[in-house]
């Protein structure tokens, strides 16, 4: 069922490294954003995959991996994702990217879900020192990074409390948590 899906698709940012994921499970979850909505039919989007240890190693250190921890660094090694997609907007087939980017990260991660494995959208990005680490033409603006893999964490889902807070935290069993606003504070009218 769809819900499910959706409420097993967490930020994951803790993986089971050792565990890899292949290049055809890459391959096949971009396929998921392929067939999804373009804005103007477009197909602007671009993707760059990494599935080996080398090339992962050259992407984490430009991604910033949870801005409400201040005093996490990010996963520590052997926490690390097996496998990234770097999701990007060639400028010569549209100057605008619209929501694409999202469409095809919200399918890309569902599809990962699916074959239980979890995820990370990443919009914190060092674009410059990626690009450079990765040669990326300049025609391409770095829109999103995918950290993939087997979770390594437990991510709950809570109601928003009194106070109002909707940051994520992590409890001394670093389990981790995230605050939701409740249906009827969403619905206007």
């Amino acid at each position: 069922m769809l819900k499910d899906l959706v409420l097993k698709n967490r930020s994951y940012r803790r993986f089971h490294e050792a565990t890899p994921v292949s290049r055809q499970t890459l391959e096949e979850l971009v396929e998921l954003a392929r067939v999804s909505g373009s804005g103007g039919n477009m197909q602007p989007l671009r993707f760059i995959l990494s599935a080996d240890a080398e090339k992962n190693a050259r992407i984490f250190p430009h991604l910033a991996w949870a801005g409400y921890l201040t005093d996490w660094p990010g996963p520590q090694a052997g926490e690390r994702p097996a496998a990234y997609i770097i999701i990007l907007g060639d400028t010569e087939t549209s100057k605008g990217f619209g929501v694409d980017h999202g469409i095809a990260a919200q399918s890309i991660l569902l599809g990962a879900t699916e074959r239980g494995l979890g995820g990370c959208i990443i919009g914190s990005v060092h674009r410059d020192n990626l690009g450079k680490e990765l040669d990326i033409p300049e025609r391409y603006d770095i829109l999103l990074a995918l950290a993939l893999g087997e979770p390594a964490e437990s991510v709950v889902i809570e109601e928003v409390g009194p106070e109002g807070d909707i940051k994520y935290w992590r409890d001394e069993a670093s389990v981790h948590h995230v605050p939701k606003r409740s249906l009827q504070e969403l619905i206007v009218g």
